[in-house]
């Protein structure tokens, strides 16, 4: 029997269509989209969820961990499993795990393990992401000093032939740590370079732009500040089509700051990261990374130093954040699901279409996750 989902509101990726509804063929995938006023079919099963936004699930690029655990030298695949299916309660039903810098034999395991989860088809699974070790020391954040270093000729051969065999690699690296020609040989085997961690000028920012490097992690974060004389890696992110994920976790980023990138930048090249770790999901309130204790209150994961340590926030609630600093909530999903999306090229996710996979989140008025559907299937709990 065909399986149909009607809401207040549906959010197809780009609009809010009141009094929408989808219908779910038995494959997991949206076979017709109903606009509103338009008949439904006489022998579907119909939900009416009532009140509320029916949507894409949420797409995130940067999730160091989940569910107690964190992407690092015991990763395997079916650790990414447990780390995907943590997240997908949480409403991310798309998502790269990601390494942060370590030694280069843990990035291979990691890669291998990634690689295998693809084969594997594990759901959630959209790709991984590299966060170093190709980083500026100036600028490492929590990132372990001792690991961070340039990249060389057997680090762009691994990447180049892991980006052949994942759906998506993403890696994060500072100009200065990594040639424009390394930058160019990544790009065009695939890798999508993001720029990140960085204290390099905008000279050198727009040059690794122009070798291929196509977005930036985490803006305003683990890079030199805008100056009036040298606005940086900043400035370069501000005033190029460089794709831009942010942390609206109203703790990284200031909304200022937030809302001065909204407003300059086209809409499709600001998205949402959580940059989750451990603890998200769970009630943990401390883990460890490399060693380093790392604890976990009032919203912050933080080291003893007080650096932050990753974030400690959904996607749902970056959404409902956006929207209380008066971003509209069809700017602030989109930032959430299709854009981040085509960011790797995921044109089946992130977007209520006919074919597109029936990956779902519904939320309340007020913005909260109430339910997630994954291939079509509303899970437990």
């Amino acid at each position: 029997m065909m399986r149909i989902l009607r809401a207040a509101i549906v959010f197809d990726g780009w609009q809010l269509l009141q009094g929408a509804a989808i219908s779910i063929a038995e494959d997991g995938y949206i076979s017709a989209v109903h606009r509103p006023g338009s008949p439904l079919p006489d022998n579907a099963q119909i939900t009416d969820l009532g009140e509320g936004v029916l949507a894409p699930g949420f797409v995130d690029l940067q999730v160091n961990g989940g569910g107690g655990e964190l992407v690092g030298a015991s990763t395997d695949t079916d650790q990414l499993a447990r780390i995907c299916a943590s997240h997908a309660r949480l409403g991310a039903t798309a998502i790269l795990p990601t390494l942060i810098t370590d030694t280069p034999e843990t990035t291979a395991r990691v890669v291998a393990a990634a690689v295998e989860a693809h084969k594997r088809q594990v759901p959630g699974f959209a790709g991984l992401h590299l966060e170093g070790p190709h980083l500026d020391p100036k600028r490492k954040g929590a990132h372990d000093a001792a690991l961070i270093r340039p990249m060389q000729d057997n680090d762009l051969g691994l990447l180049c032939d892991a980006a052949q065999a994942l759906p998506a690699l993403m890696v994060t690296l500072a100009p200065g740590a990594a040639t424009d020609l390394q930058i160019a040989t990544l790009s065009a085997a695939g890798v999508i370079v993001s720029l990140g961690h960085s204290d390099c000028s905008t000279q050198a920012a727009k040059s690794a732009h122009k070798a291929g490097a196509s977005c930036v992690t985490h803006l305003y974060n683990a890079m030199g500040p805008m100056l009036n004389r040298a606005p940086g890696l900043v400035g370069a992110a501000l005033t190029t089509p460089l794709r831009a994920g942010v942390i609206a976790d109203g703790i990284h980023v200031a909304p200022e700051c937030l809302a001065i990138a909204l407003q300059i930048k086209a809409e499709e090249d600001v998205f949402l990261v959580t940059d989750s770790m451990a603890v998200a999901g769970t009630d943990l309130t401390e883990f460890v990374l490399n060693g380093r204790r790392i604890t976990r209150s009032n919203n912050r994961l933080t080291l003893q130093d007080g650096t932050l340590v990753g974030a400690d926030v959904t996607m749902a609630e970056s959404v409902a954040n956006l929207v209380s600093y008066g971003q509209t909530l069809q700017r602030a999903l989109a930032m959430a699901t299709r854009i981040p999306a085509d960011v790797i090229g995921a044109s089946n996710r992130g977007r209520i279409l006919t074919d597109a996979r029936a990956d779902l989140v519904f939320m309340s008025h007020n913005h909260a996750l109430e339910a997630v559907w994954i291939a079509g299937e509303k899970l437990s709990g």
